[in-house]
């Protein structure tokens, strides 16, 4: 049996006086599919839920080469010089082999990285559809009962389900890139609905008047979809730091307005629900594959549906059959 080094009391404590590593501890037994470690991580997460909640959480996503890991630092020194404790949970591609991250955003958070008053933590997509993290949720909530008020969540990028991004975050920024081609052909109508805020990156020096244009574009297309809110577009530069306040401002006035309206409370309540449907599913589908009767039936029925002597639908109910049959 594989023992997590740490009881349930020491990760809690460590992780309500704010110390760092043992938040980065209680993230790693989030992360582990050691069955060892489930009750221990729900003991923990259990005991850090109540102090979770407080802190705004921004989803950030954007096609490749945006500057997403630049822009979350310029934009995580510029919440902590104001007073802020910020967290960072940069979702990497998964190594097939290793199953661990491929790219290590600290190496490219250097800066952030070293401030007492942030916390930058790479994790393994896993393959979860989105661009994040399997337990990017019990990550969030650990991170709220360590004293950070803003989280900050980096995505793979722009991938087939965004709406998991969406779905456990406050507000979704969306990065967009200029002169990179017709921009309006970039538009995906699924992403562009799902943002609260869009910003234009790279917007300094001879890319600042196409910046410019693209926000004009970018403007327009929004209107042309006639959604039920306004969406800023904001022009930002990581380099000189240009549009950052201004990112930032409209995406706290956001907070502040649904905190007011109680339309944050009401988005949260659902993502909760959400969650817990999210998790009794991973829980039946992990029982389904390892109760004994489905296990002994499993490679020679998937064999059979491979060579077409079996219907996927036929052979799908009859392991559920003997699923059920052995579970009464």
């Amino acid at each position: 049996m594989s023992c997590f080094p740490h009881p349930p009391d020491y990760l809690i404590q460590g992780v309500l006086a704010g110390n760092r590593r043992v938040l980065a501890r209680t993230i790693t037994l989030f992360e582990s599919r050691n069955p060892d470690h489930l009750r221990l991580a729900a003991e923990v997460l259990q005991g850090l839920a109540p102090h979770g909640g407080n802190a705004l959480r921004l989803g950030i996503t954007g096609v490749p080469g945006v500057g997403k890991s630049t822009l979350i630092e310029g934009m995580g020194l510029h919440l902590v010089e104001r007073g802020h404790r910020v967290a960072v949970l940069a979702v990497d591609p998964s190594s097939r082999l290793s199953r661990g991250s491929i790219m290590g955003d600290k190496t490219r958070m250097e800066e952030l990285s070293r401030r007492t008053e942030a916390f930058v933590r790479p994790s393994p997509s896993g393959g979860t559809l989105g661009g994040v993290a399997a337990r990017t949720r019990e990550a969030m909530v650990a991170c709220e009962a360590a004293g950070f008020d803003v989280i900050l969540v980096e995505t793979v990028g722009v991938g087939q389900s965004e709406t998991a991004v969406k779905g456990m975050v406050d507000f979704f920024l969306l990065l967009m890139l200029a002169g990179a081609g017709d921009e309006l052909q970039g538009i995906k109508r699924g992403i562009m609905e799902l943002a609260d805020v869009v910003a234009i990156t790279k917007a300094d020096g001879e890319n600042r008047e196409p910046a410019e244009r693209a926000r004009k574009a970018y403007e327009n297309a929004l209107g042309l979809f006639r959604l039920d809110r306004h969406v800023p577009v904001v022009t930002t530069s990581a380099l000189d730091g240009e549009g950052l306040e201004y990112l930032l401002g409209s995406l706290f006035e956001l907070y502040d307005a649904d905190r007011a309206s109680g339309t944050l409370f009401e988005r949260r309540k659902k993502q909760q629900v959400a969650w817990f449907w999210e998790l009794v599913e991973e829980g039946l589908m992990d029982r389904f594959r390892h109760a004994p009767m489905v296990a002994s039936l499993m490679e020679e029925t998937v064999a059979g549906v491979e060579k077409g002597d079996l219907f996927p639908g036929h052979a799908a109910r009859n392991l559920l059959d003997r699923f059920a049959g052995q579970k009464r």
